[in-house]
């Protein structure tokens, strides 16, 4: 079975190992530390007041599709209907709606190298074979056209801002592979989970672009929500009533309190208190890393930095566990991301304060100082 392909999330391994040591700085896992608007934990305690405990419907609330569908009008100016749009518990079940909705046993779909492990990990237990195209600083760690033409692809998913590198998709490159690929009948698959996680330009949404695509976005990230795994799917028209289906089959619907909390979580104000913060503490990492490692491009959005390791060593994960069990300094090894050269990487998440994160630092530069 395919599924024996799929591999560890060594993140995760390493986040285990970090709970060792009690002075442990963490850089290693994409979760915010921030809490979400309190008007989200105030409705979460209404709901429980509420005994709001039963099934939503599988595409879930509707006041809450509502408000989604209204997100995208304000935001990227695209008129979603609510019946396009499915409640998922975390992105992770938006992903297994996707693949069901676009790829048979055996398809291909088409993958960046680097990108997140658990694309290629749920293609694998869906017996779908990923096809990994690399992608690097001198192109701004981007797909083009040009990476597709050669090969035969069922499917293409990308993400915007990304996940290690932190880069975000110019709009006329998204707008050309999104009509790349409805003119060849290649899915279309946007992860925009690190929407609003932007620093200097806004992300395009793949759905300015083309009817046909599946964009998928969450409460995790910008929204401060990680432990209420709630995110959303949007599908084309044509698809509402098969994704039904799917959603019901997998998971009968996203947790209920999850929902109704995330009603308050489009708090304009207190969102720009967050992008600040996380800008802030995107300044800062930038700035001290620049000085240890080579950094290939200033991350645009998301919260993470891939610094390159090369004058220290060619194994991340050999690395990052040096750097662990000498100085509890926690990190991601890069070869968690596929294999274009990323055994000479390290993925930091400035998801922590700037104290947390200065500590850190100043026992990278000790460290490696003696190191050499």
């Amino acid at each position: 079975m395919r599924c024996k392909q799929m591999s560890s999330f060594i993140v995760m391994d390493i986040v285990k190992e970090a709970e060792k040591f009690s002075d442990s700085i963490h850089f290693e896992i994409g979760q915010p530390d921030l809490p979400p608007s309190p008007k989200v934990k105030k409705a979460l305690h209404v709901s429980i007041d509420k005994n709001r405990f039963s099934y939503t419907q599988s595409h879930g609330l509707i006041a809450l599709r509502e408000k989604i569908s209204q997100h995208y009008a304000t935001t990227y100016n695209v008129t979603i209907e609510i019946d396009q749009i499915f409640l998922t518990p975390g992105t992770s079940g938006a992903f297994l709606i996707a693949y069901a909705l676009t790829l048979k046993g055996g398809a291909t779909l088409g993958l960046s190298d680097p990108s997140y492990p658990c694309y290629k990990n749920f293609a694998h237990l869906l017996d779908i074979q990923p096809l990994f195209m690399p992608i690097g600083k001198e192109d701004d760690f981007e797909l083009h056209v040009k990476d597709l033409t050669p090969h035969s692809l069922d499917a293409l998913q990308i993400s915007s801002p990304a996940n290690p590198t932190g880069n975000i998709y110019q709009k006329e490159n998204l707008k050309e592979l999104v009509e790349y690929c409805e003119a060849h009948n290649i899915a279309f698959i946007s992860d925009e989970l690190y929407h609003g996680l932007t620093y200097e330009e806004n992300a395009h949404s793949a759905l300015e672009f083309g009817k046909n695509v599946l964009v998928i976005n969450g409460f995790s990230k910008y929204y401060c929500m990680p432990g209420q795994r709630l995110g959303w799917v949007i599908v084309p028209k044509a698809q509402i009533r098969h994704a039904e289906i799917v959603a019901q089959n997998l998971f009968i619907s996203a947790p209920t309190l999850s929902q109704y909390g995330a009603l308050e979580a489009f708090d304009e104000s207190y969102l720009a208190e967050i992008k600040a913060e996380f800008k802030a503490r995107r300044d800062f990492l930038y700035t001290e890393l620049s000085q240890l490692f080579e950094i290939d491009a200033k991350p645009e959005g998301a919260f993470y930095i891939w610094a390159n390791i090369s004058k220290y060593s060619d194994d991340s994960f050999a690395f990052a566990k040096e750097l662990l069990e000498n100085i509890h300094v926690a990190t991601t090894p890069g070869i968690d991301f596929g294999s274009n050269g990323t055994a000479h990487y390290l993925r930091f998440a400035y998801t922590r304060s700037v104290e947390h994160m200065r500590e850190g630092v100043e026992r990278l530069r000790d460290y490696l100082s003696k190191r050499g």
